[in-house]
């Protein structure tokens, strides 16, 4: 049988030129505004935008043919679970020999998955990830060396982060976990963060998160659910005026409170500038403690919201597609947001949460681009099947699709096949 999981890409005009030299001329390309351009990359950025053939002269490494594409910003991934991903059928095989039981696969089946799990993200459309990644008891520092590592085989293709996330960090059993977070900082976990819910003391907790992410510059990402308004506005509290700013998700205990007390929450995160990443697929808990924050909520009291994918086929979400392009398309249908800004949300907002630089298709901007073949962005979010992603000026995934119908007659009739973007 095939093997079905997806491969680093190999695309003309050649995998060994340096990600960001090349340059990439994107042909007929169609812009949420309804103009029809052109768009030339190099140097990892967007060199120009003009009307169809403007830009054909002078010399091109390559050409992508993007009639029947809608092109727009990448998306971004900021609350991915790369360590645990692709393990809900996990039978055992790929676990230690220590009998640990199914939280400690080995090193290396963590790295392989998480590379997978990336990859999958990336062919989406999200040419940036933040994963969480928990720390201490069994698993040690060995999940967060195997990610390292697929961030490391990523280079080029994919920007993969990592967020360090120990167990309790609270009284005498908090000692190591508090050593083991500053362990990991030092070993290349770029965000600090964590559980404040599943400490005995959750103030605590957030207190020595924040101290350690002040000793390294780092940012803050942390995991609560809690419906405690006084929880939550003592968590607002205690971030404002942290920098870098803060990171709060999934937050689906702020969509249970009352509509009085989930404002006053809302004004108060706005106040300390938190980012709130909601995960409309799903989360990354017990079935029980799924929900998706107040979004609209959120955002009318000016709190920047994001949207991420969560768990991807791991056990508390076996069916997760990691698709920020689904989750966009939840938060249009089943919360009412404009698909422009339900696609913000998986895209510039999400980038922003990330610490990136935004994105917009106009010359100067990043070179980090999606073309989904639809004629608008409402479409995109319903029928993108056929993709085309651009990282740092650089072809690096495509997902081609064919739909075929039969006569009358069961004669088959293979329709326009979509997505076929060959550079010529």
């Amino acid at each position: 049988m095939p093997d079905s999981r997806p491969q680093p890409p190999r695309f003309p005009p050649s995998p060994s030129v340096p990600a960001d030299s090349a340059t990439l001329l994107l042909c007929g390309a169609r812009l949420t505004d309804g103009r029809t351009v052109d768009v030339r990359l190099g140097g990892g950025r967007i060199e120009a935008v003009g009307t169809p053939g403007s830009l054909a002269t002078g010399a091109v490494g390559a050409r992508v043919d993007l009639r029947g594409y809608l092109l727009l910003p990448a998306p971004a991934e900021p609350h991915a679970h790369c360590d645990t991903a692709l393990s809900a059928e996990d039978t055992g095989d790929s676990r230690g020999s220590g009998g640990a039981g199914p939280e400690s696969p080995r090193p290396e089946e963590v790295q392989r998955r998480a590379t997978e799990a990336a990859l999958l993200e990336l062919g989406h459309g999200a040419t940036a990830l933040r994963s969480h990644v928990r720390i201490g008891d069994v698993p040690g520092l060995d999940a967060l060396a195997a990610v390292l590592r697929a961030r490391r085989s990523l280079c080029g293709l994919a920007e993969l982060t990592a967020v360090a996330m120990p167990g309790v960090l609270t009284g005498v059993a908090g000692a190591d976990g508090l050593a083991m977070l500053r362990d990991a900082a030092k070993m290349g976990a770029t965000v600090v963060g964590g559980c404040p819910d599943a400490d005995p003391d959750p103030t605590g907790y957030v207190e020595a998160v924040l101290q350690i992410a002040s000793e390294f510059g780092c940012p803050v990402d942390l995991h609560t659910d809690a419906r405690d308004p006084v929880r939550l506005s003592r968590l607002a509290a205690m971030a404002g005026g942290l920098r870098p700013e803060v990171t709060l998700g999934p937050c689906g205990g702020l969509g249970r409170l009352p509509a009085g007390t989930a404002a006053r929450i809302a004004d108060r995160l706005a106040a300390a500038q938190v980012t709130v990443v909601c995960l409309p697929q799903g989360g990354c808990g017990g079935v029980g403690r799924r929900g998706t924050a107040p979004v609209r909520l959120l955002r009318s009291a000016g709190v920047r919201v994001a949207a991420g994918s969560g768990a991807l086929r791991d056990p508390t979400n076996p069916v997760g597609r990691g698709d920020p392009l689904e989750a966009a398309y939840l938060l249009a249908s089943r919360y009412g947001l404009s698909a422009e800004a339900a696609y913000d949300m998986v895209s510039g907002s999400a980038r922003a949460a990330l610490g990136l630089p935004e994105v917009r298709v106009e010359a100067g901007f990043p070179a980090e681009l999606l073309a989904v073949r639809a004629d608008g962005l409402a479409g995109a979010l319903s029928l993108a099947y056929s993709r085309v992603v651009i990282h740092r000026g650089r072809l690096v995934a495509r997902t081609s699709a064919v739909r075929e119908y039969c006569d009358s007659a069961s004669v088959a009739l293979e329709l326009p096949r979509q997505g076929r973007a060959e550079p010529s």
